[in-house]
């Protein structure tokens, strides 16, 4: 993740049931829904602003590192972040097992 991204932090938005996180006065986002002891992860987005500055996957980290503290299993359904654990196949480790 991006040096600048690091500090920033994740805020679970129960209410809107997405993490959010705000970079300046823009928003990166990742919608989920909360299953009993998983979490399903179904759209990530980022505002036009921050579109190619690398916010989308510091959510993505951010995110996939709450859930394994929160000892939460991932039902990864965000194509973002599929390609994400593609690329980065050590978060395995918090993905429901088929």
């Amino acid at each position: 993740m991006k040096e600048e991204y690091q500090s920033l932090e994740l805020v679970k938005n129960n209410a809107l049931n997405r993490f959010e996180m705000k970079v300046g006065e823009n928003f990166a986002i990742i919608e989920y829904k909360e299953l009993s002891g998983k979490i399903a992860l179904l759209h990530t987005e980022v505002e036009p602003a921050l579109e190619g500055k690398g916010a989308g996957t510091a959510i993505v980290e951010k995110t996939l590192d709450f859930i394994e503290k929160n000892n939460l299993k991932l039902i990864p359904l965000c194509p973002l972040v599929v390609a994400y654990i593609k690329r980065h196949p050590e978060w395995n480790r918090i993905v429901v097992a088929n």
